[in-house]
């Protein structure tokens, strides 16, 4: 019995199908338990007679020719009116999925019925999504932020889908994939969220050719996220729940182009555009209630931006765009098996001070100094200081690109200043445990980057856990079952805190040493000069020593040392 219909949309994949294609047929579900239908969107290349091999060769693969539509969207829907599953899942061509990802993707779906399955996402396009801190058995558009994951990567009740009409728009329509999500979210009466393994592997592709790449005109795109904005004011009644699930479009989609970097980029009369666009969108199809819910920032940009005033954003954007975040590290050690970690996170303006709340006449205003002589900014009040403030620390597997939350978030606070003076920050302790932290196991061999996560007054910010002040040595620990010895360090450009985890049962006093060098670049850069300099024999010995004790290797650090700077 078929249970998943894999559906992939194809248009001159290339070799991007050599990449996909293992993925889907090795799964862990079994063949009998799931197809493949790829769906040939009249490709111009040798993508049609590969897919036609690949189905000669494997009888779970199904492949079904047209004529071209121009957009996935066509692909996908005929992909599931053929589809012979219970459950969907939509796979793009240049991306993968896991081994167990099906499997593990419909276990859950089953306990509960779900309409929808999201899976942990990982790979190039994808960093941290606090979407997957936790595997949630059960949610709804209303009580999870689910429209902060509106990409079509996930698995579906076909007969849900089906009852209730719901397709992708056909034919080159942007933002096509955020219409079809809205339109499910709202109707769908069970979710399920798998947030401890990784599921699907969203791949930037080396040629630049992902779909979501193509620049559309401002005119174009807007009116195809009317769309999106018509379909959520369909499916739910005028009031906060709306507000809520309409806030996220107004805050991304429309915020971005007046928003830093993008309003810095453009100027005369492609700025002037842009900003005439989303200003008649913001005016014409958003209750008021969707910019008063925003943060302190984010609703003075609205409020600039509806009243018409670009220079004024401009002037907010180059002065946003320098505050950076203030990080302590109050404390860390080991504590019952992990790293406890105490932080305190806050803002610093451009020149060097507090990002702070003024209190005049009984009322807290966003810092004068970072306002002044923005026309339409100064004086802004902030009521709800800590309204959408909150903060938590994230482990990155640098090998993998996986991103993993300890279970703890830091606490928002207003901290007084004197003087009529007040910063919002968020602090307390984190204890990071390697033995159960990667969805409930530990972390796999490499290196791991702790990072910390801010977002107070509207701005955020996310940047390696480092505090010049405080770096004390720490010391190594064996954690797990088998053990696996664990290399905590201050490290990387940003001398922040990295944990070098060893292979299972590599805990001796040699894997101890090159573990701590190869955690840290310097010493790893000192190490290999100093190996090069030895005669022949004796450099193949020590290098063979050396990957016996660490399994890492010249590419895995580059590809860590990559992935960190992408996130910066």
């Amino acid at each position: 019995m078929i249970q998943v219909s894999v559906v992939v949309p194809v248009y001159n994949a290339g070799p991007y199908l050599d990449r996909c294609a293992p993925s889907l047929l090795r799964q862990t579900l079994g063949q009998r338990s799931y197809e493949v239908i790829y769906v040939d969107d009249g490709s111009t290349d040798d993508s049609g007679r590969r897919l036609d091999e690949l189905a000669a060769r494997h009888p779970h693969v199904r492949v079904v020719h047209q004529e071209n539509s121009g957009w996935p969207g066509k692909p996908r829907n005929v992909g599931v009116r053929a589809a012979r599953g219970e459950y969907v899942q939509f796979v793009d061509q240049d991306d993968e999925l896991t081994p167990d990802a099906l499997e593990r993707l419909l276990a859950l779906a089953s306990r509960r019925g779900s309409d929808i399955v999201l899976g942990k996402v990982t790979g190039t396009m994808q960093g941290p999504h606090p979407l997957f801190k936790r595997t949630v058995e059960h949610c709804t558009a209303e009580t999870a932020a689910l429209f902060e994951s509106l990409t079509p990567h996930k698995m579906f009740r076909r007969a849900f889908l089906l009852e209730h009409g719901i397709e992708f728009p056909e034919g080159p329509v942007r933002l096509e994939d955020q219409l079809f999500m809205a339109r499910a979210y709202v109707r769908a009466r069970s979710v399920a969220i798998l947030g401890d393994r990784p599921c699907y592997v969203w791949n930037r592709r080396e040629d630049g050719g992902n779909t979501s790449s193509r620049p559309t005109p401002p005119e174009v795109y807007y009116g195809h996220l009317r769309a999106v904005v018509d379909a959520i004011r369909e499916g739910t009644e005028p009031g906060p729940l709306q507000d809520r699930l309409l806030r996220r479009s107004y805050r991304v989609e429309l915020l971005r182009p007046v928003s830093e970097p993008r309003v810095l980029q453009r100027t005369g009369r492609s700025l002037e555009r842009y900003h005439g666009v989303v200003r008649a969108m913001a005016l014409e199809c958003y209750p008021p209630g969707v910019r008063d819910g925003l943060p302190a920032v984010s609703r003075l940009r609205a409020s600039l931006l509806e009243a018409g005033r670009l220079d004024s954003l401009v002037e907010l954007a180059r002065r946003v765009r320098e505050i950076r975040p203030q990080v302590t590290v109050d404390d860390v050690g080991w504590h019952d098996g992990g790293l406890l970690v105490a932080t305190t996170v806050g803002l610093r303006r451009p020149d060097g001070e507090p990002l702070v709340l003024v209190e005049r006449e009984g009322r807290l205003l966003l810092d004068p100094e970072l306002l002044a002589g923005i026309p339409g900014a100064e004086g802004w009040a902030v009521p709800d200081p800590l309204g959408h403030a909150d903060g938590e620390l994230i482990v990155h597997d640098l090998r993998r690109k996986l991103w993993w939350f300890p279970d703890a978030e830091l606490a928002p606070r207003v901290e007084p200043l004197g003087g009529g003076r007040y910063r919002v920050v968020v602090s307390g302790k984190t204890l990071v445990d390697p033995a159960a932290l990667a969805g409930g196991g530990p972390l796999e061999p490499g290196p791991h980057q702790l990072w910390v996560r801010a977002q107070l007054l509207g701005v955020g910010r996310r940047t390696p856990l480092a505090d010049v002040s405080h770096r004390p040595r720490l010391p190594a620990a064996t954690v797990a079952e088998p053990p696996r010895l664990i290399v905590p360090g201050w490290s990387g450009p940003h001398s922040a805190l990295r944990l070098a985890v060893a292979r299972p049962h590599a805990t001796g006093p040699l894997h101890r040493l090159l573990l701590r060098v190869t955690a840290a670049p310097r010493l790893r850069r000192t190490a290999l000069a100093l190996i090069r300099r030895l005669p022949s024999g004796a450099r193949h010995h020590v290098r063979r020593l050396a990957r016996r004790a660490d399994p890492w290797t010249v590419s895995a650090h580059r590809s860590g040392d990559r992935s960190r700077s992408s996130h910066q």
